[in-house]
Order: structure tokens, then C-alpha cells, then sequence
């Protein structure tokens, strides 16, 4: 029994020292059972991957009203946005206030859309205690409060805003004010892209440089598309809306490509990924087509729910990536 047990481990430590050469020459080892004992991660084929039958990653808790979240400040964000770049330009000062409008109400409804996930407001509050300029958490909380603050200071200035000695002095405020809307209406609009990019979730994290993209541009199409349906018809809001559809119809393409090449940048789930397939539709090449057909008010309104799915759908798969731990598992190779 001693000689065998001698046996057992010189033959170990010989396949260790092959791992280890074969490790130094090549950079990687070939084989993928490589496992240590009592690892808690098994790697058997017996054992499905995970922390003993749990997800290695904890999949988020979120609620509906997240999803909601992200488009509502999507398109808020990017309306202040928008109506820095009408006031830079000399559109009229409609249209300025109602792209305000249409920012200070996103201001409004996201907090209680966050304080309606978090449970009670007190949990809102705690998180404006500090600020962490290395937590994008902490960062959107606090330019969502800057920016309702800011957009509508705007919102008034511009609906009162008349005539007389005042005048200049009051549009300097307002293109102070406005700039300031913007600034951090980009940030709005960019944050969450950010913020699910930084996990440890499997799909989010394959694309943490095309998500705070993607949704920067869904919330400036967004922004316009609201616009639109409220009445403001402009070949400068038309453009917006063609710029929007045409790069997510070159987004998708590009997504498309990248999917054939690496597995784990794929969706997993079949739910998320036909939701994911719909809202690309809906944001890209039907808006697209039906602006080129003269018919902007349903390729907006078209644009608006293709947006609201994309948010769904990207929380959907990283539900699912972060359930299937094989995913997980097979991402800390690349």
C-alpha cells in the first residue's frame, strides 16, 4: 500500500511538472480539466459548473422599474442635449423649452422610478451621503440631482424669459444654464451603459465599450423622436432622428460580426435575445426606411419602443449570462 501511494503521487507530480513545462513554453495549458482538489469551482464533467450548483456571478435583483429607469433618463438626459445644441444653432425658443420640458419631466420621474426599485427613499438619500467619482453608481445619482436642478432652473428662465433691459442678461443665464442641462444630460444619458459595463456579468462586460455608446445614441433618437410627436417638425430634428437609426442599423451589423467571432459575446437567452433582435429592428432599419418614406412621426414612435426593449432586453440577458456560470467561467480564458 506505502509503494503504491508513492506511486499515485510521483505520477502526479510528474503530469505537474509536464503542466508546468508545457505552461512556460506555450503561455496556456491544453487541457481544460485541470482542477485542484477541493477547488470550489469543479470543473468534473459530472458537476455542472458554478459554486456547488449556484451561479459564480449573482444575478441582478432589479426590478421593472430599472428598465424603465434607463429610458426615461436616456431620453431626458439627452433632450437638455438637444436643447443646448437648439439654442447654439438659433432654433426657436419653442422648441428649446419643450426639449427642456421634455428634460426637467425625465428629472422628475427617474428618482421615484429608483426609489420605487430601492424600496424606501431613505436608501435614495444614503446614496447622496458621499460622492464616488469611481463609482458610476454614485456618480448618476448625484448628476440625476444636479441635472433636475439644473434643467429646471433652465425651464424657467426660458418660460419666463422676455423682452427689455433684462433680456441679454437673461439669456446669458439661460445659455449658462442650458450648457450646464447638457453637460450633465450627457452624462445622464451615458452612465447606465457605464454602470453595467463595469460588472462582473458576462454579456455586460463583453460589451462595456459599445453599451454606454449604444445608449447615448437610443437616447438622442429618443429625445428627437419625443419632439417630433409633440409637434416640432424640423429638418434638423429629421436629421437627428436618420443620424440615430443609421448608426444603430451600423451598431447591429457591427454586433452581428462580433458574434460570429467570439461565442462569449453572444446573448444566451432566447427571450432577451429576440427582444434584443426586435428593438434593433425598431431603432435601426424600420425608423430608418420609413424616414427616407416620409413618414417621421412612425418612424419616431417606432424608434421610442425600440428603445424601451433595448433597455429591457440588455437586463434580461445579463439576467441570464450571469445564471449560466459556464459563461462565467469560460470568459476569464479570453
Amino acid at each position: 500500500m506505502p509503494g503504491e501511494m508513492g506511486n499515485n503521487r510521483q505520477a502526479t507530480e510528474d503530469r505537474l511538472d509536464r503542466l508546468r513545462e508545457e505552461a512556460s513554453r506555450t503561455g496556456r495549458v491544453a487541457d481544460p480539466r485541470v482542477t485542484i482538489a477541493g477547488s470550489p469551482i469543479p470543473r468534473a464533467a459530472t458537476t455542472p459548473p458554478g459554486y456547488y450548483g449556484q451561479p459564480v456571478v449573482k444575478p441582478p435583483v432589479w426590478t421593472w422599474q430599472i428598465g424603465l429607469y434607463f429610458f426615461v433618463g436616456g431620453t431626458s438626459g439627452m433632450s437638455g442635449v438637444l436643447a443646448f445644441a437648439g439654442l447654439l444653432t438659433g432654433q426657436p425658443l419653442a422648441l428649446v423649452r419643450a426639449a427642456l420640458g421634455v428634460a426637467f419631466a425625465g428629472a422628475l420621474i427617474s428618482p421615484i422610478l429608483l426609489i420605487w426599485d430601492l424600496g424606501r427613499p431613505s436608501r435614495f438619500l444614503n446614496m447622496l451621503r458621499v460622492f464616488k467619482w469611481r463609482s458610476a453608481m454614485s456618480v448618476g445619482v448625484w448628476t440625476l440631482v444636479l441635472y433636475g436642478g439644473c434643467s429646471g432652473s433652465a425651464l424657467l428662465l426660458a418660460a419666463v424669459q422676455a423682452g427689455g433691459p433684462s433680456a441679454a442678461a437673461a439669456h446669458g443665464g439661460l445659455v449658462i444654464l442650458v450648457t450646464g442641462t447638457a453637460v450633465l444630460g450627457a452624462i445622464l444619458g451615458t452612465y447606465t451603459g457605464v454602470l453595467l459595463g463595469a460588472t462582473a456579468i458576462p454579456v455586460w462586460s463583453a460589451h462595456h465599450t459599445l453599451l454606454p455608446f449604444h445608449f447615448g445614441i437610443v437616447g438622442i433618437g429618443s429625445a428627437g423622436a419625443v419632439l417630433e410627436l409633440l409637434g416640432f417638425r424640423s429638418g434638423a430634428i429629421n436629421a437627428i432622428g436618420l443620424g440615430a437609426a443609421a448608426t444603430e442599423t451600423a451598431v447591429a451589423v457591427w454586433l452581428a460580426v462580433r458574434r460570429r467571432r467570439a461565442s462569449t459575446s453572444g446573448i444566451p437567452d432566447a427571450s432577451s435575445n429576440l427582444l434584443l433582435r426586435v428593438a434593433t429592428l425598431l431603432t435601426g432599419l424600420v425608423p430608418l426606411v420609413l424616414r427616407i418614406a416620409g413618414l417621421p412621426s412612425i418612424a419616431a414612435l417606432c424608434f421610442l419602443i425600440g428603445s424601451l426593449s433595448s433597455r429591457y432586453g440588455w437586463l434580461l440577458a445579463g439576467r441570464s449570462s450571469a445564471e449560466g456560470s459556464a459563461q462565467t467561467i469560460d470568459r476569464q480564458h479570453l
